[in-house]
């Protein structure tokens, strides 16, 4: 390859994780000039992805039907409605309740063409997608969780929306069984300049694509920086009480490397959205961060819209988020 060739190569960004946060992240980053991939957790078994799981016999959908949206093209009334129909959750009807269009959307593709890969590559090119959604893995696992009381929790479900003490910290996760990693996400590790962790919730969206076998040993060969966003508030269950510092150590505890990188959003958030929060002992998460052997960057991340909960949605959701432009920026700055 030329020197001429190799500087005008796109540089490749790596994002990791699921839900929210990498909706948002996406949303943002798709409108650089950028070969953009996801990795995507597989391990989700709450909601329309229990019913995907269990009636269909498939692998969750319902963080790559985000991802595929966020990155989905959208010029005309046409591409605008497709998009908006695979969002959208039905909130009538016995059995299809709670369901969106674009898992079974999905499902129905996967029958059709034999494969739930296949179907996932044709939803992207149906959507025009801007970038490249890749499962973490195609096996079918359920994470584990081992708190420090010793207590043994079986799906991402029970770990998002605890029936236990939710202020009693994970101790360690694993999947069950165990999985291998997709060779096509292996490949985007090895070959990325910048890869992003978050946001998102700490175990269920980010530790969980660490845990198949292949991934941390791409991320140790890899050249590229590791960049973690840091979230805006604790998760009751996951993170309750924790500081900046302790998402880092428990990140890097299953990356098996340090990072490079850390954003933080420097915006205050308004008190009755902690308010809000707190009811579900939930908190801001306190930035008790110095620039060690990572950077931390410091700026408004805040987006000023409150989240509203969508019609027939079951599962708790995020207030506030990221601003995807003032995100996608700020990581753009790094590369």
């Amino acid at each position: 390859m030329s020197k001429n060739t190799n500087k005008n190569r796109l540089k490749k960004v790596v994002c990791v994780g699921g839900g929210t946060g990498t909706f948002v992240v996406l949303s943002g980053l798709k409108k650089y000039q950028i070969d953009l991939s996801v990795i995507v957790a597989m391990a989700d078994s709450g909601g329309s992805n229990r019913i995907i799981r269990d009636e269909f016999g498939l692998l969750p959908t319902s963080d790559i039907r985000q991802c595929l949206v966020a990155l989905a093209d959208a010029n005309n009334d046409s591409e605008d409605l497709l998009k908006e129909l695979f969002k959208y959750r039905f909130h009538q009807g016995e059995g299809i309740k709670g369901n969106t269009f674009g898992n079974l959307f999905m499902a129905a593709l996967s029958d059709i063409l034999g494969s739930q890969e296949e179907a996932i590559k044709k939803t992207g090119q149906i959507l025009k997608i801007k970038g490249k959604i890749l499962p973490v893995t195609l096996t079918n696992s359920n994470l584990v969780a081992i708190y420090e009381n010793g207590k043994r929790v079986v799906g991402e479900h029970f770990i998002d929306e605890p029936e236990h003490d939710g202020r009693i910290r994970i101790e360690k996760v694993f999947l069950e069984p165990k999985s291998q990693a997709n060779p096509e996400t292996v490949n985007a590790i090895l070959k990325a300049d910048l890869i992003v962790f978050g946001p998102g919730d700490l175990y269920t969206s980010l530790i969980v694509n660490l845990l198949s076998d292949g991934i941390v040993e791409a991320l140790e060969k890899t050249k590229a920086k590791i960049v973690f966003v840091l979230n805006l508030m604790t998760r009751y269950g996951q993170t309750f009480n924790y500081s900046a510092k302790d998402h880092i150590k428990d990140i890097e505890k299953y990356l098996g490397k340090n990072l490079d990188f850390v954003l933080v959003n420097s915006k205050k958030i308004k008190p009755s959205v902690l308010k809000s929060y707190k009811k579900n002992n939930e908190f801001s998460v306190e930035d008790n961060l110095d620039n060690d052997y990572f950077k931390v960057v410091r700026d408004d991340l805040l987006s000023e819209k409150e989240t509203k909960k969508v019609v027939g949605d079951v599962l708790g959701r995020s207030l506030i988020c990221h601003d995807s432009d003032k995100l996608a920026k700020a990581i753009m700055d790094l590369i």
